[in-house]
C-alpha cells in the first residue's frame, strides 16, 4: 500500500510539492480552499506577476516540467529605470551573458502544476475545502467543504501546510503556542500595492520595451511594470496607506487618481487609458513578512512556502524560494528515506535561516528599488558591478549571488552580498564620477576581504 501525504493548499508551492511527492511514489491528497482555478478566471488585483529565476527554475527541472514552463515566460535583461525627469536607463541584472529573470503569470504556471500532478495519478485535489482544525499529535486535520458545509476529517502520516500567508495549519500551531513553543510575527509595511495595467498596443505588440522590469523611481513609493505573453504589462503601484504624505488615502476621486499620475508617474499614464476604472476596480493590499518557528511539529506537520516565511515581492524570489523548499525537502528524503521525523527535523534545521534571510533580503530591496535606482551613488556602485562581473566572472554582486547562484543558500549569500554593498557603496561615495573608478584597485579591495571567492562558508 503507497503511504498517503496530505498537501493543505494548492497554490505554486502546493502543486510543485504534490507533483514531486507523487513522482516519488507517494498517494498525495490535496485540500485547497479555494475553487479550482482551472474551472473559472482568477480575478485581478491580487496576483503580482511573478519573476522566475535561477532557483525557481533548478526545482521544476527537479520535477521535468522546466520545459513545459519555459514558453510561458518572458525574459527581462535588466531594470528599466523611468526617472521622473531625463531619459531612461536600463540597469542590466548581471554584467554576465545568459543571467536573467522571467516574468511569468502566476496564474498560467499554477495550471501547468496543477495538471501535471494530476497527470501522475497519484495525486487527488478537493477544491472549495478548508482545514478548520488539526491534531498535531496524531496527524488528522479537520476540514470543511465550502458549499455543502460538510465537515470530515483526515489522517496520515506527514501532512505538509503550503496554505499562503494566511496559513489556516500555521494557525493551528498558533492556537496552542504557549505548549509548542510556537513564535509567529508578521511585519507589515507602511506600503500598499494595488495592480493595474498597461494594455497591448493597438493592433497588438508591447507599448513599452519588452524584455525589462520598468521601474518608476519615486522617492518613497513607485511604480512597476512586467510583461505579459498577450503584449500587455502587469502595473502595480506601491504606495503609502495613509500618512503626511502621498498616499492610497489621498486618492479618493478620479480627478485625484488622474492628478496624481500626471505629477509622478506621466510616461505611464501615456499608455495606460484605463487608469480611474483600473483603480477602482482594483482592490488596495497590505504587504506583509512572515516570520516563524518552530516550522516542523512532532514530526508529523511541516509548514512550507510562504506559510512558513511570506515575503514581499521586492526581490522578485517568494516563488523561487517557496519552489527551492520543494527541492530541499526532495534532497533530504533522498538522504534519509521516508524517516519523516528526521527528515522534517533536518528540513527546519537547513531552511530556517535562509527562510529569514530571504525576508530581510526582500525588506532591503524595497528601499533600493523606490529610492536607491534614483540615487547617482547607487548607480554607480551598480555600475561598477557590473564592470566588475564582465571583466572578473569570480565576482558576483549580491544580486546575482541571490538570483544566479542557486547553490548558494541565501543566509550565505545575504552575508557576502551586504559586506560587499558596503565596501563598494563607500567607494562609489568617495569616486563620485565613473571616470575616477580605478577597477583593479577595487579589485584589490575585493580581494583583500575574499569577496572574489564565490562561495563562503557559513
Amino acid at each position: 500500500m503507497q503511504e498517503k501525504i496530505i498537501v493543505i493548499g494548492a497554490g505554486l508551492c502546493g502543486s510543485l510539492l504534490a507533483l514531486r511527492m507523487a513522482q516519488r511514489g507517494y498517494a498525495v491528497v490535496v485540500y485547497e480552499r479555494r475553487s479550482d482555478m482551472r474551472q473559472k478566471s482568477v480575478a485581478a488585483g491580487r496576483s503580482i506577476n511573478l519573476a522566475l529565476s535561477d532557483r525557481g527554475l533548478r526545482s521544476l527541472a527537479m520535477a521535468g516540467v522546466d520545459q513545459d514552463i519555459l514558453p510561458l515566460v518572458i525574459p527581462m535583461h535588466g531594470r528599466m529605470l523611468h526617472p521622473l525627469e531625463g531619459d531612461n536607463s536600463l540597469v542590466p541584472y548581471s554584467g554576465r551573458q545568459g543571467e536573467y529573470i522571467n516574468s511569468v503569470s502566476r496564474g498560467g504556471l499554477n495550471r501547468v502544476l496543477l495538471e501535471k500532478a494530476e497527470e501522475t495519478g497519484q495525486v487527488t485535489y478537493y477544491f472549495d475545502t478548508a482545514c478548520i482544525h488539526a491534531d498535531l499529535e496524531v496527524g488528522t486535520v479537520y476540514l470543511k467543504n465550502q458549499k455543502t458545509g460538510e465537515e470530515f476529517h483526515d489522517s496520515a502520516e506527514v501532512i505538509l501546510g503550503t496554505d499562503g500567508a494566511y496559513s489556516s495549519l500555521r494557525n493551528v500551531f498558533l492556537k496552542d503556542s504557549a505548549r509548542y513553543r510556537f513564535d509567529f510575527s508578521i511585519q507589515y509595511l507602511q506600503t500598499g500595492y494595488k495592480e493595474l495595467e498597461i494594455p497591448p498596443a493597438p493592433g497588438g505588440g508591447f507599448r513599452i520595451e519588452k524584455n525589462a522590469l520598468h521601474i518608476w523611481p519615486r522617492k518613497g513609493f513607485m511604480l512597476i511594470a512586467l510583461p505579459n505573453l498577450d503584449g500587455s504589462f502587469t502595473v502595480t503601484l506601491f504606495l503609502a496607506m495613509a500618512g503626511d504624505g502621498e498616499s492610497f488615502a489621498r486618492l479618493n476621486t478620479d480627478d485625484d487618481i488622474v492628478t496624481f499620475f500626471e505629477k509622478y508617474f506621466p510616461t505611464a499614464l501615456l499608455h495606460m487609458p484605463d487608469i480611474v476604472a483600473d483603480f477602482r476596480q482594483n482592490p488596495t493590499s497590505s504587504l506583509g513578512t512572515v516570520k516563524c518557528f518552530p516550522w516542523q511539529m512532532n514530526g508529523r506537520f511541516l509548514l512550507m512556502g510562504d506559510a512558513a516565511h511570506a515575503v514581499v515581492p521586492f526581490y522578485g524570489q517568494g516563488m523561487n524560494a517557496s519552489f527551492e523548499d520543494v527541492r530541499v525537502l526532495n534532497d533530504l528524503l533522498d538522504q534519509y528515506g521516508d524517516d519523516w521525523p528526521q527528515v522534517l527535523q533536518a528540513y527546519q534545521d537547513l531552511r530556517k535561516k535562509d527562510g529569514d534571510a530571504i525576508g530581510d533580503l526582500a525588506m532591503d530591496n524595497e528601499l533600493e528599488m523606490k529610492s536607491a535606482t534614483a540615487d547617482p551613488v547607487f548607480l554607480l556602485k551598480r555600475k561598477i558591478e557590473l564592470a566588475l562581473e564582465q571583466s572578473y566572472p569570480e565576482y558576483y554582486s549580491k544580486y546575482s549571488l541571490v538570483t544566479f547562484n542557486d547553490d548558494i543558500p541565501y543566509h550565505q549569500a545575504m552575508k557576502q552580498g551586504r559586506d560587499q554593498d558596503v565596501l563598494l557603496m563607500e567607494y562609489a561615495r568617495k569616486a563620485e564620477h565613473w571616470e575616477n573608478v580605478e577597477l583593479e584597485y577595487v579589485v584589490k579591495l575585493l580581494n583583500d576581504k575574499g569577496f572574489l571567492k564565490r562561495a563562503i562558508t557559513s
